[in-house]
């Protein structure tokens, strides 16, 4: 890697490597190098089945442990924030950051919702897992329950905000940005298990479900294009910008974003339950300034008051705090 990173800043330094390793994220990160001398960025694999676990239990504890022990790479490097891809949700980064029970029960639950579970062999006669096959919006939401669509539909977005305001590059699989479900069908007829995540979509049928508001696929193309475009516009969500995880709430992961000067800054909440939450934030745990601030989602204002702020959330809201 490090051959190849020297030959491509000769004849091509525009061009990044990037590696794809489901392994360990002790052993994934070392890829990085010394920040400098091999990949520009890492598939961040360990991510995609904390925000699973954290949505499955309504809690973002062990997410924002994790999350906490990223470092700052390097001015070169970051990580590449993802949550589903072509191939499924690789448990194997987690191996040493969740319990086994609680990966296989993680793993039992992608089942309930209609996917599968790809093993590995452990070379001692006992199989653990490696690979959950199904998309990433069948992974949060049951399509069996009597849910209605809107809190799917927000929960989705909840969960996919998180890639979005994470320090690193994030990138959306196709089948993410169009909240696509599985795809059986295509699981019997390629008998490929990856084939659930995998669904050929037809032009026409695309664009009349992009054209037909009430659809899974208007919604949730239109929040996540509102999301990535309120992302574009703020400095504090450059890849290699400032980033403070705070532990505020069991049930809310925080995120605190922002540029070298301080100059720029923005607050992230998400609410990983369906509970109806209350939060006071102090002044001195969040490093803001007394003032006004505006949730650059909602539009809402809010106002810290005895340096306090006091913040409600629906169940999957998404605040995001700049001051005004």
């Amino acid at each position: 890697i490090q051959l190849f990173r020297d030959v491509l800043n000769l004849v091509a330094p525009h061009v990044a490597i990037i590696t794809e390793t489901n392994v360990p994220h002790k052993d994934n990160v070392k890829y990085f190098g010394n920040g400098k001398n091999e990949a520009q960025m890492v598939y961040n694999f360990a991510l995609p089945p904390l925000v699973l676990h954290a949505f499955q239990n309504g809690s973002a504890v062990t997410l924002t442990k994790w999350a906490a022990g990223l470092k700052h790479i390097s001015d070169e490097a970051t990580y590449f924030n993802f949550l589903d891809s072509h191939d499924g949700i690789g448990v194997m980064a987690v191996k040493n950051i969740l319990p086994g029970d609680e990966i296989e029960t993680m793993a039992l639950k992608i089942l309930e919702h209609g996917g599968y579970i790809s093993y590995k062999d452990n070379g001692d006669g006992t199989r653990s897992p490696y690979e959950l096959n199904i998309t990433w919006y069948s992974a949060i939401n049951n399509e069996n329950d009597d849910e209605h669509q809107d809190i799917q539909i927000k929960r989705y977005i909840a969960s996919r905000s998180i890639a979005l305001v994470l320090k690193g590059v994030p990138g959306i699989y196709f089948h993410g940005m169009l909240g696509s479900k599985n795809d059986a069908e295509l699981v019997i007829e390629q008998r490929e298990t990856r084939s659930i995540n995998r669904k050929n979509i037809k032009k026409g049928e695309l664009l009349n479900s992009l054209n037909s508001p009430e659809s899974t696929t208007a919604q949730v193309t239109h929040h996540l294009k509102k999301l990535i475009s309120i992302r574009k516009s703020e400095q504090a969500f450059h890849p290699n910008s400032g980033q403070k995880i705070l532990n505020l709430h069991d049930k809310i992961f925080t995120v605190l974003r922002f540029t070298k000067s301080r100059e720029k800054i923005v607050l992230t909440l998400v609410n990983v339950s369906a509970d109806l939450l209350n939060m006071n934030i102090s002044v001195s745990r969040t490093d803001l300034d007394e003032g006004n601030y505006i949730n650059l989602i909602s539009g809402k204002k809010f106002k810290f008051q005895d340096q306090k702020l006091n913040l409600k959330f629906d169940p999957y809201e998404i605040i995001w705090l700049k001051k005004i």
